[in-house]
């Protein structure tokens, strides 16, 4: 073979490399994939060369050109995928997946990571509430490390969750590798995961300003109706009250309005400077009003990033009939005119990562009409479940808006790699990278059924629609774990648990 040392490598070195991972010389039989179209960081399109170890698991060289197979050593598995894309593996950073507990009727970490497996999602990071126990204490961070070991289909990160009273707890669940903290400014809705004040979140702040932690924060609350009434607003007064049917959606939007959204984030600008070298996170941004207060931020120089959901960019208010309570989430999805504002935001970099926030119940829990229910959103469990159909969903409405996949890869892989602390190893095709690579087809078409939802309670809004383009394979660490030809690796699971080195 003749050396590869002669090929132009592609410059990466503004990419961190984690200093342990180990780089495999050309001594071994390589893995190698080629495309026209690879997709790498900076938002580069171009025809390249991926080389793989397959000991490592990581990406050894990447090349910008197809360099032929008869260059590599005879034994060489070598695939061409052009003209189909090769990016960079999802790294979903706002998932629930319910387990342990008995919650697991809902989801678990075997169906939830093979649902993401088949959306070349590569890496979830879970949601400390809806398991029980909720990943607030380290004894409670133990059982969940117990419930997903040997249950995962891709890796899996863990978020610790701030509660009222677990301050002495964050730091640590912080040495024992949790990715960030998540709280609730208003009700979560599940009595053991309740939400904070501003004592409660200045407490977690002076535990967390000095480690290299995010702190994120389900953005919602009900805007006082005096100065003077402060905190006790969030225990003294529900969201407003229904106007009209509450079956019917515009009902429920109502409920919650954008100024539930905007004064929960004005209230985590109040209290940013208690920890102004800490990351603070909005979770699942939905009003478009919001966003002229993160930009705020950005020029006050307060470390504030924020995320959206799939659902929030493709789904509109007007369109959601009424009982079809598989929309219902909170922040709810809002207006078609407003879903404009998310989308600007991204492509200004307001907003920088886009998430599935899969959240899933049982369909009686939905009381959908069609199963018996009563079609009430006020009553129904909220939630989307979205995870393994998200970029496709991203896909379908960013082509419209011209938005190219090199751009939604950033926002999907390497942004969210970023946020939870995984750049190096995680959401890029690089050097030292872990070979976790999605096979895009751009101009497949598919119509959503039962068939494409392997999350365990087959119930989204999604169904039914048409969706442009399709993953065709996903490759976990250099192995390729699910393909739309032959289905999910027949080893079973080999998902590694991402435990944050601190």
């Amino acid at each position: 073979m003749a050396p590869l040392l002669d090929t132009p490598i592609v410059s990466l070195t503004t990419l961190p490399v984690q200093p342990d991972s180990p780089i495999t010389p050309l001594e071994e039989t390589p893995i190698v994939l080629v495309s026209n179209n690879v997709i790498l960081p900076n938002r580069i399109q171009t025809a390249g060369t991926i080389v793989i170890s397959p000991t490592t698991g990581k990406i050894i060289n990447v090349l910008p050109e197809i360099v032929p197979a008869e260059r590599f050593p005879p034994g060489t598995e070598y695939t061409d995928y052009s003209p189909k894309f090769l990016m960079p593996g999802l790294v979903d950073a706002h998932v629930h997946l319910n387990e342990p507990g008995w919650r697991t009727e809902w989801e678990g970490f075997d169906t939830g990571t093979k649902a993401a497996a088949f959306g070349g999602v590569t890496t979830v990071i879970d949601m400390p509430l809806n398991a029980i126990p909720p990943t607030t204490t380290i004894e409670n961070f133990n059982e969940k490390l117990k419930a997903a070991d040997n249950a995962c289909w891709v890796d899996v990160g863990f978020y610790g969750g701030v509660i009222p009273g677990n301050e002495e707890e964050l730091l640590p669940l912080v040495k024992a590798g949790v990715r960030g903290f998540k709280c609730f400014l208003i009700e979560s809705g599940v009595d053991e995961f309740p939400c904070v004040t501003s004592e409660d979140v200045a407490k977690a702040m002076e535990k967390l300003k000095d480690s290299s932690t995010v702190l994120m924060f389900h953005a919602e609350m009900i805007p006082p109706i005096a100065a003077s009434v402060g905190d006790a607003v969030l225990h003294s007064e529900p969201p407003a009250a229904p106007t009209g049917p509450l079956n019917a959606y515009q009902t429920f939007l109502e409920s919650r309005p954008q100024s539930f959204e905007t004064y929960a984030i004005e209230q985590i600008l109040a209290l940013a400077p208690y920890a102004p070298d800490l990351q603070l996170h909005v979770v699942h941004l939905s009003a478009g009003e919001g966003v002229d207060l993160v930009k705020k931020a950005h020029a006050n120089g307060i470390k504030l990033s924020a995320e959206t959901c799939f659902h929030y960019l493709t789904l509109a208010a007007e369109d959601i009939e009424d009982g079809d309570t598989r929309h219902k989430c909170c922040p709810p999805i809002r207006e078609g005119s407003n879903r404009e504002f998310l989308w600007d935001a991204l492509k200004d970099g307001t907003i920088t990562t886009v998430v599935s926030d899969h959240s899933p119940c049982t369909p009686d829990l939905k009381m959908l009409p069609n199963n018996g229910g009563s079609g009430d959103f006020f009553e129904a469990w909220g939630g989307v479940s979205t995870v393994g159909l998200g970029l496709s969903v991203l896909y379908t409405e960013g082509r419209k808006r011209g938005v190219d996949l090199p751009t939604m890869a950033e926002w999907t892989s390497y942004n969210t790699a970023k946020q939870v602390g995984l750049l190096g190893q995680k959401g890029a095709l690089a050097d030292g990278y872990d070979a976790d690579i999605c096979v895009f087809d751009p101009e497949a078409t598919f119509t959503v059924t039962t068939a494409d939802m392997h999350f365990k309670n087959k119930v989204t809004p999604y169904e039914g629609k048409e969706l442009h383009g399709r993953v065709c394979e996903t490759w976990l660490r250099g192995k390729r774990i699910y393909s739309a030809e032959t289905g999910f690796e027949k080893g079973g699971p080999m998902g590694e648990l991402l435990l944050a080195k601190n």
